[in-house]
């Protein structure tokens, strides 16, 4: 997904010449190509994050669009004041994009691990939260942020993430995609998560359980017109992410079901519990430590449905 990134910001850069790049003294060879183009539109601000979020507001009130990107939890947690006062207070166009969010970095223990910062940067007013589930929905989002007049924040994979889109959908802020139909239940999926609900719905479907699966790229704004369609509709709703349950997709949609006690649908919230993991291991292992696999989801979902 980096990749995608760096491509689609030189993209953009040959479009409008407000874009600019600032970077936390990483990625400096993935963008080599915007450098040798644009020599003036490239900054590497140095490990001096919330130093850089500061350099960025400047730049946005000059009338530029900068894109801040660096690892996930340096970007968000290290910046959290930065990000409310400099880019929020002042409601400036800039885009905040963390890399290897949720448990990409799972190997490099709990200082690169991902899992709050979603829910701590909702709460920040005017502040768009998103989370594409591979490259051509980071694309749209990317071409998306420049029609947004105020700040967004943008996690994204690492590398390798399976293409669950064959191009780049028709996706803005707010709005989500169904990949699937199903009649049962109904997984909301945000990030890069996607390709287990699709395989958890195949594995729900040998058993006779049709599921709807739904891409949910944006934490905020919520697609509400999508949340009452599938609350309306299915016995169970799922809402999946590599992110807490607590403050994030989960609780988001618990937050707004709450306003909506004539509905039905039954929520469930899968994702990362309250702990910090303490385990050394890739992101395949986390998501199995957590459930988050094809397997666990579909177990979660058939249980609801059918209990023993």
């Amino acid at each position: 997904m980096r990749n995608a990134f760096a491509d689609e910001i030189l993209a953009l850069a040959r479009k409008d010449p407000r874009v600019v790049l600032l970077s936390a003294d990483i990625g400096n060879r993935l963008f080599d190509k915007l450098k040798a183009e644009f020599p003036d539109r490239f900054y590497n601000c140095g490990v001096a994050e919330a130093n850089m979020i500061g350099v960025a507001a400047g730049m946005a009130q000059s009338g530029l669009r900068p894109f801040c990107y660096t690892i996930t939890p340096f970007i968000t947690y290290r910046c959290m004041e930065q990000i409310r006062v400099d880019l929020c207070y002042h409601h400036l166009p800039v885009t905040v994009v963390g890399t290897g969010s949720g448990l990409s970095y799972a190997s490099l223990g709990g200082t690169h691990h991902s899992c709050e910062e979603m829910g701590m940067l909702r709460l920040l007013p005017g502040l768009t939260v998103g989370g594409p589930a591979d490259a051509p929905e980071l694309r749209a989002l990317l071409r998306d942020s420049l029609n947004q007049n105020g700040p967004v924040y943008l996690r994204i994979g690492k590398k390798g993430e399976p293409q669950m889109h064959a191009d780049v959908p028709a996706l803005t802020f707010g709005k989500s995609i169904t990949l699937r139909e199903g009649t049962e239940a109904c997984i909301l999926s945000l990030g890069t998560v996607l390709p287990e609900a699709v395989a958890a719905a195949e594995k729900l479907a040998a058993k006779g359980i049709t599921t709807r699966v739904v891409s949910f790229p944006t934490l905020k704004p919520l697609d509400a017109k999508c949340l009452q369609e599938v609350f309306s509709m299915f016995k169970v709703v799922a809402t999946l992410e590599e992110h807490s349950i607590l403050g994030g997709l989960g609780g988001s949609v618990a937050e707004w079901k709450a306003d909506h006690p004539e509905l039905n649908g039954r929520l469930v919230r899968l994702g990362t519990p309250d702990e910090f993991l303490h385990l050394t291991c890739e992101q395949e292992e986390a998501r199995e430590h957590y459930g988050l696999t094809a397997q666990g989801i579909a177990g979660q979902i058939e249980s609801l449905l059918r209990p023993a």
